[in-house]
């Protein structure tokens, strides 16, 4: 999808547009919005499909009050059967540029703790610490960037901090904090709400300060008998450059080349952490993380060579004020430097960029490959430091395990940690750990049998039971315990009761790691539904190193394709390449055997503390291993058992129609468009002459020129380039593979010399193109591969940029082209699909939207509904009629998402492509507008129509 941004007034170029002669039928139905498709009576929802595990209560907030907040009090102070329901507040943001992290993990906690015996209320700090009451929808924005300049008309803002708490003391029983970083992990909300005397999930705010600061966590873990890595505080003082170099000189390091990590000493998770070399590059890096207001104060530590990096979660069993830690299955992190990673990246380490956005630069080992002494080690020396720094309820420790080949002379002491198998260092303490849907707290709690609704409501409840004015509440752990088992099971008879659901996902493209969002979303929401068997499904990635060419993907035909069912735990990891290794590292008997030996210690350590509460119904995941099938095989499972697919697949197959071919072969219900429709989309040509007749009907196409990968090694690009440009009418040029998903390849040229990087890029099969390489600033262009045989030219269209002030809650456009981008899905039956309400998208830098700002929570922006400062609501019904015509020209069904410019007066829409299996990662811009819909339809809901959708269509 592009994201054209120039701030100069440029007219939309007609010389751009295909010509047609063709008009709009006049029986073209225009559809109304989803809200009738989901009430209509034909497509109604049979009761026995509704049911959803009481955990969804379908709340609908408009706008977010006080006064709507204290009627909801009202409301839930009623007495449900078997006890009072628990009012959780829900408080994200910060003032930390984790702030979109915590906006993911809000969302994360949101999805799997509500439900009857619950009251889930959000709030949100913004950078400025003024809190705000949100609605539930908002939590679902992409960034805090989506809705900061409309919180003022759309969430309820308080005066003051003070005036903040003095609600949430009448509002919420108890408050569940998830600010990653300053103020949510260094004491701040948790002295706030310690005056005022209201219950908090998490540690105290004197053990959060102790802890929060890296350098004073080093001393006290010193103090407490931990080997501890050796570090020099730099605060800016003019004689540290001769401090620190007797401190290089005192550990064995060299003054002008010794390797260190800086880092800030209170930024939370790798923000700022760095590799220096010497004394003068550490300084520099040192105040340079000063200077930009991280933090005023940064750590210089030795680089742990040879280390092996580890983080567990801690995870408190016990009653009342007793503390009773267990550590669960700690998870190695491996830091990968081959393959084809960029070479200036010859210093690996494990950032903010590698923690939470996917790359095959790290992968995770859980249980790690240490021997099983260090392992119990690393478990017992975490639970003791848990219980010595005084946290509470759960928390997260890292470290590194140093093997004995590792230089470790610079370790002093005979402290815990040291052993003839290596030595153990425990190095950061995150009291508030990531929950986003595939972080370390759910890898781990799911090896140890524990599903995301079961430990955060475990968490939870334990937390309660600090506080003798909660013990009256009773939050089951698990609503309907059903232990949940992954794996298709060949002996269900076909009508049982349980309706079998298989979520594909992964593939070969460049979005497959999107694809893993997406199917990984999917899955966990149609999680909710008891009358669901939801099996996710990985389409394997083929060994990319063998393969050149997309014609050498074809020639190996589908027959060769693997799909493997996967249990709940491997599901969790962020890459398919990560997820395919974790197949085949856990049907090795070996690692198998030792990985049911470790859970079952720790499932008994566990239950040791929980079998001695009711609230606590059991584990909930099964121990289960993935299974391995030929596609062909998969293909016939689904048959055999009655399975309805839901692609999760972007681009490849799962999008050209050879996925939907072989379901539709063999009778299995899918989702998404049929083969004829998918074939047309894919093909960026194909669509627009399946739409060029409709421009007297206000649906515009755009003039291309396609040109084989070959041609262009060959040809002198100084020709082409004024070939093109000459062709097509313009000066500036965008690139994409003609068959490929969005975002994916697709540039900005503006001279020959752009031209010449971009080839270059394909011809030495480059992953990615950095950052500025191109003539004016951009960020990271993701690369197919293999290269594309071929790629389309075409005019880039100029709009006028869009401005976000997150901090002035700001928004600035001035309109002169008239025209804006959008994308917007389409859903319903096959000649009657309905447009949601489309969304305007800002790229955060550079002319082209990224991967990452589509798909990815915590980046990107997206305005949803577009404001009535760019559009007006007549031109917005008149593109989304626009917008519908082209859906059921195309023969779309199910769900599709649409990506065009749109004229802001006429509502005339000039298409750019069409995505049959769009992105459906949690925060994607379909979620935010099937929440816009009246009433909001929220996302297990909207992921449960489109999977009625395929089921009703079925043979």
């Amino acid at each position: 999808m592009l994201t054209p941004m120039a701030s100069s007034s440029v007219s939309l170029n007609c010389n751009f547009l295909n010509n047609s002669r063709g008009s709009l039928h006049q029986d073209s139905p225009f559809c109304a919005p989803l809200r009738s498709l989901l009430n209509s009576p034909s497509n109604a929802f049979p009761k026995r499909r509704l049911n959803c595990k009481g955990r969804f209560r379908g709340v609908r907030v408009v706008k977010a009050s006080v006064g709507a907040a204290e009627s909801e009090v009202v409301r839930d102070r009623t007495v449900r059967e078997g006890g009072k329901i628990l009012r959780v507040g829900i408080i994200c943001g910060g003032p930390s540029p984790e702030r979109g992290i915590s906006l993911n993990s809000a969302r994360s906690v949101l999805d799997h703790i509500q439900g009857d015996d619950l009251h889930v209320s959000c709030y949100y700090i913004d950078c400025n610490f003024k809190a705000y009451a949100i609605s539930n929808a908002q939590v679902y924005s992409n960034t805090p960037a989506d809705f900061d300049f409309k919180l003022e008309s759309l969430a309820q803002g308080f005066k003051s901090l003070s005036d903040f708490v003095d609600h949430l003391a009448t509002s919420v029983d108890i408050v569940f904090p998830v600010i990653h970083g300053r103020f949510g992990e260094d004491g701040g909300i948790q002295e706030l709400l310690e005056k005022s005397n209201i219950p908090f999930v998490g540690t105290p705010s004197n053990e959060c300060r102790k802890a929060f600061d890296k350098h004073e966590a080093s001393l006290e873990l010193d103090k407490q008998g931990f080997i501890t890595v050796p570090s020099f505080p730099v605060q800016g003082r003019e004689l540290e450059e001769t401090e620190l170099s007797k401190w290089f000189t005192k550990n064995n390091l060299d003054i002008k080349q010794g390797k260190v990590v800086v880092k800030p000493t209170r930024a939370g998770s790798s923000i700022g952490v760095t590799v220096a070399y010497g004394v003068t590059d550490a300084l520099t890096k040192a105040n340079a993380i000063i200077s930009e207001g991280i933090d005023d104060k940064v750590l210089v530590e030795i680089f742990l060579e040879g280390g092996r990096e580890f983080t567990t979660i801690i995870l408190d069993v016990g009653s009342g004020l007793g503390c009773q830690p267990v550590a669960l299955l700690p998870t190695e992190v491996e830091l990968q430097s081959q393959g084809r990673v960029d070479s200036s990246e010859k210093d690996i380490i494990f950032n903010y960029r590698r923690k939470y956005l996917p790359t095959q630069q790290v992968a995770y080992h859980t249980p790690p490959r240490f021997p099983e002494t260090v392992t119990r080690n690393i478990r017992e020396g975490a639970s003791l430091l848990f219980q010595q720094l005084g946290l509470r309820d759960f928390a997260r420790i890292d470290g590194w395990f140093l093997p004995p080949s590792a230089e470790t002379s610079y370790l002093t002491g005979n402290k815990f940690g040291r052993s003839e198998f290596g030595t153990i260092l425990f190095t950061d303490i995150n009291l508030i750990s990531g929950m986003e849907q595939t972080s370390f707290l759910f890898q781990q709690a799911s090896k140890v049998g524990f599903s995301h609704s079961n430990i955060l409501r475990t968490v939870i409840q334990r937390a309660c039971l600090r506080f003798p004015n909660l013990h009256e509440y009773s939050v089951v752990s698990s609503p309907l315990l059903r232990a949940k088992s992954s794996q298709i099971n060949t002996s269900f008879p076909k009508h049982q009761d349980l309706r079998k659901v298989f979520v594909i996902f992964g593939g070969d493209t460049s979005e497959r790691q999107v694809s893993l969002m997406s199917g990984t979303n999917v899955w966990l929401n149609l999680q909710a539904f008891d009358d669901l068997e939801v099996i996710p499904c990985l389409l394997a990635p083929t060994n990319e190193h063998s393969l050149n060419t997309d014609s050498d993907k074809t020639k190996l035909g589908e027959s060769s394709k693997i799909v493997w069912t996967l249990p709940y735990s491997i599901v969790l990891r962020h890459t398919t390449e990560e997820v395919l290794d974790a197949c085949i590292e856990a049907i090795e008997p070996a690692r198998a055997a030792l990985t049911s030996h470790l859970r079952k210690q720790v499932m008994d350590e566990l239950m040791e503390g929980l079998k001695k509460h009711d609230w606590f119904r059991g584990f909930d995941i099964s121990d289960d291993l993935p299974k391995r099938y030929s596609l062909d095989q998969w293909v016939q499972q689904a048959k055999e058992v009655g399975a309805t697919v839901f692609i999760a697949v972007h681009g490849g197959i799962g999008e050209d129609g050879t996925l939907q071919s072989l379901l539709e072969a063999e009778g299995v219900p899918h989702t998404g468009p049929g083969v004829r429709a998918s074939k047309t989309c894919m093909d960026k040509v194909a669509t627009s002459l399946a739409l060029q007749h409709l421009e007297g009907s206000g649906v515009l196409t755009i003039t291309k020129d396609v040109r084989r990968k070959e041609d262009l090694l060959k040809m002198p690009l100084l020709d082409i380039w004024h070939d093109l440009t000459s062709k097509l009418g313009c000066e500036t040029l965008c690139v994409k593979p003609a068959r490929d998903g969005c975002s994916t390849g697709v540039a900005r040229l503006r001279c020959d010399g752009d031209l010449a990087v971009y080839v270059k890029a394909l011809e030495n099969c480059l992953p990615r193109i950095p950052p500025n390489s191109l003539s004016k600033a951009h960020g990271v262009i993701e690369m197919p591969f293999p290269p594309p045989e071929f790629l389309i030219f075409e005019p880039f269209i100029e709009t006028d940029e869009i401005i976000v002030s997150g901090n002035a809650h700001n928004l600035l456009w001035k309109g002169n082209s008239r025209w804006v981008e959008i994308t917007v899905g389409v859903i319903g039956k096959r000649g009657s699909m309905r447009s949601l309400t489309p969304s305007v998208t800002v790229k955060e830098s550079g002319d082209i939207l990224s991967l990452e700002e589509k798909f990815q929570g915590g980046t990107g922006i997206n305005l949803t509904p577009p404001p009535l400062s760019i559009i007006s609501n007549e031109a917005l019904e008149k593109c989304k009629e626009h917008i519908e015509l082209i859906a059921n020209t195309l023969e779309l069904e199910g769900f599709s998402r649409i990506d065009a410019f749109v004229n802001v007066d006429s509502g005339e829409v000039l298409i750019i492509e069409v995505n049959t299996v769009p992105g459906m990662t949690p925060s994607t811009v379909l979620i935010h507008q099937a929440l816009a819909e009246e009433p909001p339809v929220y996302p297990h809901r909207f992921f449960r129509t489109l999977l009625d959708l395929a089921y009703e269509r079925s043979p």
